[in-house]
């Protein structure tokens, strides 16, 4: 008998209005679960507009304590909705120590465990460095009750180091919360050359790794403080990745959505049968991987 996990990607916009994104945010979850999902996981600091897009002090008010109101109250929407839940927030973990952190929640509102954002940008638009401290926590799955989560953090899935450490310790499902998009700058052909990397990288993982990739994305144009000309059109397209690298589903780019997709994850050790990566690794060969570079 297969052990399907069916999952809910919520792809929303986010504005200034904390309580009306909240609603929206709440509304996805609930969406997702009535249409049957075990794990709901939310976009890339989920409760508002990316605010990396300059360095303000003033941002680091809205940061708060794991546990603290925003895990509160997403996990009170665990419990009503009794579903798993991945939340991507802004974690004050003490004065000047902040981290963008990924907190998963089990089906009755407990926190079973968190992950802190390993690899920070820093690039025109997405200053996070000014935010955010490196993780400690490493690449370590979350035990769940649907499955063994491979959570990680946006920049975080450029990284095939990152993937394969989650499906090393066990991972099942590798999770994305993401928040990426293009500047006005940016020509149609680059935009598509953008969007394309995005999705083959991820594709990538799941296939090197053969476990299903999820990636949410955050969706519409988001003005850059005190330049309404200029800002990140997140472009969408949440997707799901099979264990081949098929695509399962893709959400629009242009709108808010929640995607709903079945995983079989007993197809894992199929694919791993037929396709066996893992027995082939040459460990004995992969010293200089933790090098920065080979000279």
């Amino acid at each position: 008998m297969s052990r399907i996990v069916t999952v809910g990607l919520v792809q929303q916009t986010c504005s200034d209005d904390k309580e009306a994104t909240f609603a929206k945010t709440a509304a996805g979850i609930r969406d997702a679960a009535k249409r049957g999902a075990d794990l709901v996981v939310l976009q890339e600091l989920h409760a508002g507009p990316y605010f990396c897009q300059t360095e303000d002090p003033a941002h680091f008010a809205h940061a708060e304590s794991i546990p603290g109101p925003a895990t509160n109250r997403l996990a009170a929407l665990a419990r009503e909705t009794a579903v798993v839940l991945v939340a991507s927030l802004f974690e004050r973990r003490a004065p000047g120590l902040y981290h963008n952190t990924a907190v998963i929640f089990e089906r009755d509102g407990s926190i079973a465990g968190r992950y802190r954002k390993m690899h920070i940008p820093e690039d025109p638009g997405f200053n996070e460095k000014f935010y955010f401290t490196p993780g400690d926590l490493g690449f370590t799955p979350i035990e769940t009750s649907v499955a063994r989560l491979g959570v990680l953090v946006c920049w975080d899935q450029w990284y095939p180091e990152a993937a394969r450490l989650m499906a090393l310790a066990g991972a099942e499902i590798l999770v994305y919360p993401t928040a990426i998009g293009w500047v006005p700058e940016d020509p149609d052909e680059e935009r598509a050359r953008q969007r394309d990397a995005w999705i083959t990288i991820q594709r990538g993982h799941a296939i090197a790794n053969q476990i299903p990739a999820v990636a949410v994305n955050r969706v519409g144009f988001e003005p850059r403080p005190g330049h309404p000309e200029d800002g990140i059109a997140f472009f969408g397209g949440s997707f799901v990745a099979g264990p081949q690298g098929e695509i399962l589903a893709t959400a629009s780019t242009d709108r808010e959505e929640t995607l709903i997709v079945s995983l079989d994850l007993d197809r894992t050790e199929e694919v791993r049968q037929l396709w066996p990566f893992f027995r082939d690794r040459r460990i004995d060969a992969y010293d200089g991987l933790l090098n920065r570079y080979l000279e």
